[in-house]
């Protein structure tokens, strides 16, 4: 069955590779992307249509789905992959903290204007979260914005975090719409990740150590390619949160909070 597939960070990494194989599988992908050269680079080279946006920029979010849902009346799945770590905490024109806007508040938006079309394609949601959310998440519901004692990877683990709460929300207020949502660990990748922040996931990403820890763009899409040609209740669990295409038994004890889960829905509605 060919899919409408949307794949947002699709300009680098394992959204450009999950582009590659899906569009190679015959699915009809639309990749999205902040710089216009890259993301155009990738759609030229698997024959896809592309759109731009950034993400620090909810008013370009705002267009983007606007213009896909005029152009794409049904959707079978939006992979919400754009994302990243950053380095000194930021605030946006948007008045939040950059790394909460661009991992979540962004994706969160973006997922709800495109509804229409995604419950016309009875959608899978796809949101690539991360193993930080474990090891680096300490959620304060209260503190959204990373105002006290901001650190780098803290507020990235937060945010991942906030990406997995979020899909297992949309899916208790979705499935019955026939929404499915999903989130996935891709692993450590060797991408342009981590190439805008000081924090020393710098130093692993791009430093010596770089070949000895690190997984390939192709490998990290396997998951995400997995997920989004697969078949809920079948491939995988709705709601669920997947490392190495299993369900993740060592977790943040947060991300099954179901009270957590639907106040940060509540807020992330009254921010956007």
């Amino acid at each position: 069955m060919t899919k409408t597939i949307i794949i947002t960070g699709a300009s680098d990494g394992i959204g450009a590779a999950a582009a590659r194989q899906l569009s190679k599988d015959g699915h009809r992908v639309v990749v999205v992307g902040r710089s216009k050269s890259k993301t155009c680079g990738i759609a030229t080279e698997i024959g896809a249509e592309y759109y731009l946006a950034d993400f620090a920029d909810l008013a370009q979010v705002r267009t983007l789905a606007t213009d896909l849902l005029m152009e794409y009346p049904s959707i079978d799945v939006l992979a919400n992959n754009a994302g990243g770590i950053m380095g000194a905490r930021t605030m946006t024109a948007d008045g939040n903290e950059m790394t909460f806007q661009v991992n979540h508040l962004a994706p969160f938006l973006l997922t709800s204007l495109l509804m229409p079309s995604l419950v016309a394609g009875h959608a899978t949601v796809i949101q690539t979260a991360s193993a930080a959310a474990r090891f680096f998440g300490k959620f304060n519901i209260n503190d959204l914005q990373n105002a006290l004692d901001y650190a780098p990877q803290t507020a990235y683990g937060n945010a991942k975090l906030a990406n997995i709460l979020f899909t297992k929300e949309l899916q208790r207020r979705s499935g019955d719409q026939g929404i499915t949502a999903v989130s996935f660990h891709p692993g450590i990748v060797a991408t342009s990740f981590a190439s805008d922040t000081t924090h020393a996931m710098r130093r692993l990403y791009h430093g010596p150590l770089k070949r000895l820890f690190t997984i390939s763009p192709t490998k990290g899409a396997d998951q995400l390619v997995w997920l989004a040609e697969g078949t809920a209740g079948t491939t995988f669990e709705p709601g669920g949160y997947y490392e190495s295409k299993k369900i993740a038994k060592k977790v943040n004890a947060d991300m099954n909070d179901a009270t957590l889960a639907r106040v940060l829905w509540e807020r992330s509605e009254a921010l956007v």
